[in-house]
């Protein structure tokens, strides 16, 4: 009776416990993760101290004198090609096609698709192509991340976010499909490759849990299904090179090809897995980083440029360290733009210059977003740099080196 009592003095009390169950539970999926399986794990990441003060910054945010090109003409470009002839660049889209630039006398036309499903009335949404609107045809449309020219053959291989690693021959059309399934499992996100000399590509495959448009789930998770495959041409199959991977990401190939980088995006870090030597088949740590890192390509010195959406904060940190308060904080029933602003969660571009050996020999950022709010790639090539973004409807280009 005293207890009852108690607790009918105290009837707020009872609406924070309430209000708290409901918010474990989200039984009606109001939040921004429901209606998922979100169970939030511990992601294996430097501190953010050790990390933060180690790094070097741009004083002069020198990648914010940047200029942009191709305003409103190309749709989230991703991933920057040019072929054997140096023609281009070419770009996968948001709208599900690769295009490529022929002059400006004749513009931007289609190269390739993935998919015989695609048609410009379900697919080309122009600059909603990088909206929310592109989702719900995202999968029947394709979407072209990862671009790569083989220099024997000429031929361009992409990986697609839903229809896996395909090839399409010089002259462009429709690509045909290599590897979908692996041990007849879905490939679920493919995301980018590199092509070895002895014609293996090697490519990532983000997670076994969530497509593309749920990506923002697996940093938010910190799941680690994700793996590095490679798919041989001699027998046409497809194997697991390593898994158990956190968002991996871009890959990238050494210029003597006995190692191979990765980016895990989750765990803010540059991997390296051998592929000759005595260190043969064995994984290491290439470089931390100071925020998420997308694609890593190299540049004709055999150095490394690797583009990365910027930066950590102390609040993640503190998230990134106890999965319980990620699981109760992003059950609110609050939309996810403001949750991750509350949080800091406030991203601007950072693009970085390493060695073999993971030393970093420049850095060129842009604070306050006056190219690139979020970069994809970095591609030196022409005296330039060229940025990619999945996230906009431009290409950025700054004279390199300065």
């Amino acid at each position: 009776m005293e207890r009852k009592t108690t607790l009918l003095l105290h009837p707020y009390l009872i609406l924070f416990i309430v209000a708290l169950a409901l918010i474990i539970t989200d039984p009606f999926d109001i939040s921004p993760v429901g209606g998922k399986e979100f169970t939030p794990v511990k992601n294996d990441i430097a501190p953010y101290k050790e990390v933060m003060q180690a790094w070097p910054a741009d004083n002069l945010s020198r990648l914010g004198q940047g200029s942009l090109v191709f305003e409103n003409e190309v749709f989230g470009p991703e991933s920057l090609e040019f072929d054997l002839q140096g023609r281009g660049p070419y770009a996968g889209l948001a709208d599900g096609r690769v295009v490529r630039y022929m002059g400006d006398k004749v513009g931007w036309e289609t190269f390739a698709i993935v998919t015989h499903s695609w048609s410009k009335k379900l697919c080309m949404k122009g600059n909603d192509s990088t909206t929310h609107k592109q989702w719900k045809v995202e999968e029947i449309c394709g979407r072209p991340l990862g671009l790569r020219f083989d220099k024997e053959t000429g031929d361009l291989y992409i990986a697609d976010a839903y229809y896996g690693l395909l090839v399409v021959g010089p002259e462009g059309g429709m690509a045909t499909p290599l590897a979908t399934h692996i041990d007849e499992e879905p490939i679920l996100f493919a995301n980018d490759l590199d092509i070895h000399k002895n014609g293996s590509i090697f490519f990532t495959d983000t997670s076994k849990k969530y497509d593309r448009v749920e990506h923002f789930l697996i940093l938010l998770e910190g799941e680690a299904t994700g793996r590095l495959l490679r798919f041989d041409p001699q027998t046409k199959t497809t194997h697991v090179v390593l898994e158990g991977l956190a968002f991996p990401n871009g890959v990238q190939l050494s210029q003597d090809q006995s190692f191979l980088l990765y980016t895990e995006t989750t765990n803010c870090r540059i991997m390296k897995y051998w592929l000759e030597g005595p260190k043969k088949d064995t994984v290491e740590l290439m470089a931390n980083l100071p925020g998420y890192p997308d694609n890593v390509r190299l540049n004709d010195k055999g150095e490394f440029w690797v583009a990365i959406d910027c930066c950590r904060t102390k609040s993640q940190e503190i998230f990134v360290n106890n999965p319980w308060m990620r699981s109760v904080y992003f059950r609110l029933p609050i939309p996810m733009r403001y949750l991750a602003r509350s949080v800091g969660m406030k991203t601007y571009s950072v693009v970085s210059l390493l060695n073999e050996e993971g030393e970093i020999l420049d850095v060129l950022d842009d604070k306050k977003g006056v190219v690139m709010k979020l970069v994809s790639e970095v591609r030196e090539a022409h005296g330039k740099l060229w940025l990619g973004t999945v996230a906009h409807n431009h290409i950025a280009t700054i004279n390199y080196p300065l």
